[in-house]
Formats: C-alpha cells, sequence, structure tokens
C-alpha cells in the first residue's frame, strides 16, 4: 500500500524545503524499518554520521603510505609530519581559542588525565574537585582516580552538585578543580560556561571543562571566557568517526610557564624534535601537552569534518539547532512526554531528552519498526538529537510520530 502523507508530515516538508540543512554531505544509514529509505538518525549526540568526503580524502593518506612509505612524513601531499597543525586553526575557531591555545591529540579522557596533572594541584586545605552531579561516568572515574593518586579519599574529595554556583559559594576556599560538561550529555541542558567559570575564579579555583556534548554543539569563546583548560571528543558532532582523535584548550597565560606535565616525543619543539636530545624543549603554547605522534589516519576524518564546520558556521548551524529542537518541542508536547531538557532553546543544545518507562526497549522499536535511530540512557531517558548539519524536520516529524505510536494514549 503506498504511503500517504499526512498534513503534519507534509507541514514537515514544507519547512525542510525553506530550511535546509547539509544532509547530501553525509552517508545516511538505511532504514531497518518503517516506511522510508533512509534512517532517521538522531542519534548525533552519540557517534556523528560519515562525511561523504572522508573516505576520498582517507584514500589519499593510504595511497600515500603505499606510494612513499616512511618519506610520507615529509613529501605526502599533507606531509605527516605537520599533520596536526592542519587542525589546529579550524578547531581554535571552532572552540573560540587562539591557535596556540589548541591542539588536536589523543581520546577525551586522556586529554583530561593530562590537563589534571598540570591544573589539579591540591595543596593544603584546598583539595576538592567540583562535578556535576550527573557527570559522563568516565569523568567521574577518572576525577575519583585523579583524588585517588594524589593520596586522598574520592568520596570525600569529588563534591557531585546540580548547582555549581552553590557549591562553589559553600566550599569557597576547600575547592581545587571545578570540572564540568558543558552540555550535560544526559539532559542536554547548555551550562552558563563564563558565568561558572568566573565563579570559580572568583573563589581562587581551577576551572575546566569537558565539551564532548558541546563542541561542534553550540558556539564557545573559551579564550575570552577565560576558561583555564577544556578536552572534547571528535566523535559526536564533529563527525569525525568512531574514537575519533579528541582536543584540548589550555589558555595563554598557562602555556609556556611552570606548570607540570607528563611529556613525551611530540611535546619538543619541531625544529629541535629531531636532534634527538635527551631533555625536552616545549613550545610555549598548548602543543606542550602533546606527548606522542599524531595518528594520521584517525586524523584524517577529523580535518575532513572541521573543514565542514568552517565552510558552515557555527552561528548558522546553532540558529538552525534551535529552530530543529523547538519544532521537535511542540510534536512531543501534546504526546504528554515528560521532557526534562530545558525548554527554552537557548539552554540547551541540540538535544531533547525524554523521560520514560523502558526507555531501552522504546529505543529498539523505533529504530526496528519506523527507522528511526535515537538512543537511550538507563533506566528511563531516551534521547533524541536533531543535529542540525544533517537533520530535517521530516526526521523530527518521524521521531514525534513513532513515539506517539508507541508511548501515546
Amino acid at each position: 500500500m503506498a504511503h500517504i502523507e499526512d498534513p503534519a508530515e507534509a507541514e514537515a516538508r514544507r519547512l525542510d524545503a525553506g530550511d535546509p540543512g547539509h544532509r547530501e554531505l553525509f552517508l545516511v544509514p538505511p532504514a531497518e524499518g518503517g516506511d522510508y529509505p533512509e534512517t532517521a538518525y538522531l542519534a548525533g549526540n552519540s557517534l556523528g554520521l560519515q562525511p561523504r568526503a572522508v573516505r576520498g580524502e582517507l584514500l589519499e593518506e593510504l595511497d600515500a603510505w603505499a606510494r612513499l612509505g616512511v618519506e610520507g612524513h615529509l613529501e605526502a601531499e599533507r606531509p605527516w609530519l605537520p599533520y596536526h597543525e592542519l587542525l589546529r586553526e579550524p578547531a581554535a575557531r571552532l572552540v573560540g581559542a587562539l591557535p596556540g591555545e589548541t591542539v588536536v591529540m589523543n581520546s577525551l579522557t586522556v586529554n583530561l588525565h593530562l590537563l589534571m596533572v598540570s591544573f589539579y594541584r591540591p595543596a593544603g586545605g584546598r583539595t576538592l574537585i567540583v562535578v556535576e552531579d550527573t557527570a559522563f561516568p568516565s569523568d567521574s572515574y577518572a576525577v575519583r582516580s585523579q583524588a585517588a593518586f594524589h593520596g586522598l579519599d574520592p568520596d570525600v574529595t569529588v563534591v557531585r552538585t546540580d548547582d555549581p554556583r552553590a557549591t562553589i559559594r559553600e566550599h569557597g576556599d576547600r575547592i581545587a578543580l571545578v570540572l564540568l560538561g558543558g552540555v550535560n550529555y544526559l539532559t542536554g541542558e547548555l551550562m552558563d560556561i563564563p558565568g561558572i567559570t568566573a565563579a570559580g575564579h572568583a573563589a581562587g579555583a581551577v576551572v575546566g571543562w569537558d565539551l564532548a556534548h558541546a563542541v561542534g554543539n553550540v558556539p564557545l569563546r573559551l579564550h575570552e571566557w577565560g576558561v583555564d583548560f577544556a578536552a572534547w571528543c571528535s566523535y559526536k558532532y564533529l563527525n569525525g568517526g568512531p574514537g575519533a582523535v579528541a582536543g584540548a584548550f589550555v589558555h595563554e597565560r598557562h602555556t609556556g610557564g611552570a606548570l607540570p606535565r607528563f611529556e613525551g616525543w611530540w611535546s619538543t619543539e619541531p625544529a629541535t624534535r629531531f636532534e634527538m636530545a635527551p631533555v625536552s624543549r616545549p613550545p610555549r603554547t598548548a602543543d606542550a601537552w602533546q606527548v606522542s605522534n599524531p595518528p594520521i589516519l584517525a586524523m584524517s576524518p577529523v580535518r575532513t569534518s572541521l573543514e565542514l564546520f568552517d565552510t558552515v558556521g557555527m552561528p548558522a548551524l546553532r540558529a538552525r539547532s534551535e529552530r530543529l529542537t523547538e519544532y521537535l518541542q511542540t510534536l512531543l508536547d501534546p504526546i504528554g512526554v515528560e521532557i526534562v531538557t530545558p525548554r527554552d532553546p537557548a539552554r540547551r543544545g541540540c538535544q531533547l531528552s525524554l523521560r520514560v518507562a523502558d526507555a531501552g526497549g522504546l529505543s529498539k522499536a523505533l529504530r526496528h519498526r519506523y527507522g528511526v535511530i535515537a538512543d537511550s540512557r538507563e533506566p528511563d531517558i531516551l534521547r533524541l538529537a536533531p543535529v542540525p548539519l544533517y537533520c530535517t524536520y521530516h526526521d523530527c516529524w518521524r521521531a514525534a510520530a513513532a513515539i506517539a505510536r508507541e508511548v501515546g494514549p
């Protein structure tokens, strides 16, 4: 039987015609169920889609390896020796940083640990680490292990809060580090990064940010806001592929100083690297926090994706993100599901989190019966992320219609 389009679906199509994204630049998985050939992919907050340009540009690096071998470090079309520098400026633009404050390296939690070596320096009565009460588990594990590494009791040292400002006021001179997620992974709430940073600094604490769910999602101005350090991954909104190389930011007031760091082959000045000297000569940039040489085949998709962000621009993406989430919210409200994400589009990223019974079962039903991919977090949260680069109003309509059929009255 032919699919019959209802008026709400027709309205979604009309909105897409007037407010298109850039879906044509991405590979959208085929749907496993439902009436449409492509998936309505609302899980970019977990893993972004593959840009079409990735395959060809990654093959260029493989071809260079096959053709040049080790000489590719200097003779490839994009030489591997300084390859990470190709990502520096676009990454800096994306997070609102100076190029010298930014480096693409490692993975998110590795970067957090390397940065906490420098920035978590408990002394005297100032030992506490403040995190949000719904911190991503990896962050919780990381800060607890840092506390234990310094001989402190993690149950006492790590303070979880749903009100960072109140906690900063309460504990004041006992706080060594405030480390929060820029956008909460569970609820999609956008934190007041500049305000909380200023409050932490006023209390004498160091303030760092996990931007895994913020980078490529919301506009950032890390240098202007005075953030001490930050780290992010590249496989969610940045579409860099599973386990993609991550990024790090260190404010320029901390570069070139006396902060302790772990060092390795790539922590020294490039100009003197091959003198093979036994003592590092770190540059006065965030590159000093690098340890190992960059994985070229993993960096290539991130470089490709960063070029897309440079082309499209975060202001346009943010504006479309707010329109998409507001539209999705209007579709979900009549169903009667609880939306735990802030209702004001300015206070959230491109994510709406719903509290529903058996969120995992609902996520599976959406995928296999309707071709809608979302994700769930135990025990009762379903997360929908209409990513503005490739999601459509029709995707939002499909998700809401499917949810209505599954959980509606």
